[in-house]
């Protein structure tokens, strides 16, 4: 895997296309490249028996048929929810999809990819170890390794730890003290803040810290418009429909 070249292109699909499709799940990622995106963001955790899978939330509710917590279930019982009939009758029986069938996608068709590693609590480094060995696993030998990140630290420092040379980068919904340090003790490439914090400074530092500065969700032309003009590296939209990503 080449560890010089950035990964993503500067438009980035969030969860797929999750707002015209159900997020996560492979539906959402034909939804965004039918709208021309070739890079998609979406959130990886782990199932009791230790598959990574695709999911937002700890628990199951809002985005499927299943309930509890969804980290306290095999992937044999995940794999069978129904996790498109929340969304519209169109994607009823819409499966989760493991990494590994999201691998398969993403490679075929040459998509870039940053999994947000999304711990079950109490999990955040086994969640990155566990998806930093699969990454490498998956993606051998194919030359365009996905980007890493977590709101977690714990999380980027399991990925450290079995897999250093993919890339990593470090969200932020608020700027701690000592976030810039913690970004590069963890050997991020990035950090991604919510589009609220961009300012002119924190751009400049995260620049001149040699890393890349992107931001979410942001879906509102004229926000985009001004985060495009301040130098930002790449925006993470819900808007696939309304932003060109050529």
């Amino acid at each position: 895997m080449n560890n010089a070249a950035w990964p993503l292109p500067f438009w980035i699909a969030h969860r797929g296309a999750g707002k015209l499709a159900p997020e996560n799940t492979l539906a959402a990622f034909r939804a965004g490249a039918q709208h021309g995106y070739r890079a998609f963001e979406c959130d990886g955790k782990l199932s009791s028996d230790g598959l990574p899978f695709l999911l937002h939330d700890a628990t199951l509710e809002r985005t499927s048929n299943g309930h509890g917590v969804a980290g306290e279930m095999a992937w044999r019982d995940l794999s069978r929810l129904d996790a498109g009939s929340w969304h519209s009758r169109a994607f009823a029986g819409e499966p989760l999809p493991s990494l590994d069938a999201l691998a398969r996608f993403v490679l075929a068709n040459r998509y870039a990819l940053n999994i947000e590693i999304k711990p079950t609590p109490g999990q955040e480094l086994l969640t990155g170890q566990m998806i930093g060995r699969e990454v490498l696993r998956l993606w051998s030998g194919s030359g365009c390794a996905p980007l890493l990140t977590s709101f977690d630290p714990p999380a980027l420092q399991g990925a450290l730890e079995t897999a250093p040379d993919l890339p990593r980068g470090l969200l932020l919904d608020s700027l701690r003290a000592g976030w810039l340090s913690e970004a590069q003790a963890l050997g991020c490439r990035a950090v991604i803040t919510n589009y609220r914090l961009m300012d002119a400074d924190t751009l400049a530092q995260i620049h001149a810290a040699g890393m890349k500065a992107l931001v979410y969700t942001v879906n509102d032309l004229t926000t985009a418009q001004t985060l495009i003009a301040s130098g930002v590296d790449g925006i993470i939209t819900d808007a696939v429909d309304k932003f060109s990503p050529a």
